[in-house]
């Protein structure tokens, strides 16, 4: 894939969401957009296991207000919703999401704690399962977690960038939520401590 091939995906998908598009149909690796009718075009074998499509979504189903903002994780979709307190702003976002389902946890929680230019340590767990593991990585080029992160109360849950693109669409994570980082970026402008955050 070119690299002009991922730039035009993601700016079409920024702009898709802008717009607080209804449905948004995103093409699959291996394609690209055509300016003139917003239709995926082939331009080769598309992996699988990728982005394949999401759709906008109401807050309504799954949120009681908008206090403080919401954000759902639909791992289905493998989408981030956003919805600002005012409801006037609304975002959806490509996302990775766990590599299986040990990994996952879903219910409600917030956002505790925001961090431009995150650290990363890997958990416990992770250190078992991966003793090579570095035990800290600092902020930088090769930190797993971004350029932002938002905590989550569960401990070890994050919604964080990835300077891995490749991981977006993707069964990839070892229990966070993924996000490109010009993507976490807004999305960590956008919140606060306190935002609403539903995983389901």
């Amino acid at each position: 894939m070119s690299t002009s091939s991922a730039f035009n995906r993601r700016a079409f998908l920024g702009s898709a969401a802008a717009l607080g598009a209804a449905t948004l149909a995103l093409p699959a690796l291996g394609q690209e957009i055509d300016p003139a009718t917003g239709a995926p075009v082939a331009t080769g074998p598309a992996p699988q296991h990728n982005i394949s499509s999401f759709r906008g979504q109401d807050w309504r189903p799954h949120f009681p207000n908008l206090t403080n903002g919401a954000i759902l994780c639909d791992l289905t979709s493998r989408a981030v919703h956003f919805w600002s307190e005012d409801g006037n702003t609304y975002r959806v976002y490509p996302s990775s999401i766990p590599v299986s389902e040990d990994l996952v946890r879903t219910g409600r929680t917030e956002i505790i704690r925001k961090v431009d230019g995150p650290s990363w340590a890997p958990t416990p767990a992770m250190r078992e399962r991966n003793p090579d593991w570095p035990e800290f990585v600092p902020p930088g080029p090769d930190n797993p977690m971004g350029t932002h992160a938002l905590w989550l109360t569960w401990q070890y849950y994050r919604i964080h960038g990835t300077h891995d693109t490749r991981k977006i669409g993707r069964k990839s994570s070892n229990g966070c939520i993924g996000l490109y980082n010009e993507h976490i970026a807004e999305l960590y402008n956008f919140t606060k401590l306190g935002t609403q955050v539903l995983v389901l």
